[in-house]
């Protein structure tokens, strides 16, 4: 699968403009390929301001994100391969997302597509009738009895989970 940290990025942009907010990103700026302003690199981390009023052109792309801005009254393009996005956020409020470490998954192959593959199989039809709980009256039920297997009380003991072919 694709990332999900680009889409993610987008809608966090786009949702802190529509609210009057400045979005800020967090950049790992020791990562290969990032092209930042290197004098405002503190604990190799930068934070940028990607408000349309700080920077042109920006594109939020699924594998980079890049800008034309001016630093101290010199133009830069930034590049900032997503993967080195720590976090987007709000200057007014923080509101945003800090985005952890994605493990790097390769592409199944076909064959291990093919073994590893669930298989589809028909399941028989149910009953079109609904089956009905059965109904005590209070004088059956003792307040201080557990209802019939099924309902109320759950049981004793350790819950555990079946997986079930």
């Amino acid at each position: 699968m694709l990332s999900s940290r680009p889409y993610i990025a987008r809608a966090l942009y786009e949702w802190l403009l529509d609210n009057d907010n400045t979005p800020y990103v967090v950049v790992d700026a020791m990562q290969e390929d990032v092209v930042v302003p290197r004098q405002f690199v503190q604990n190799g981390q930068i934070v940028l301001n990607i408000a349309p009023s700080a920077v042109r052109d920006l594109d939020i792309s699924n594998e980079m994100i890049t800008f034309n801005a001016s630093f101290s009254g010199e133009p830069m393009q930034v590049w900032v391969p997503i993967m080195a996005l720590v976090a987007v956020y709000s200057k007014e409020n923080g509101a945003g997302m800090v985005f952890g470490h994605e493990p790097v998954i390769p592409a199944p192959t076909e064959d291990e597509l093919d073994e590893d593959a669930p298989k589809l199989e028909s399941v028989p039809k149910a009953s079109d009738e609904p089956k009905q709980a059965p109904v005590l009256s209070s004088s059956e039920h003792d307040d201080d009895t557990p209802p019939p297997s099924g309902g109320g009380r759950p049981p004793k003991g350790r819950p555990a989970l079946r997986v079930v072919k």
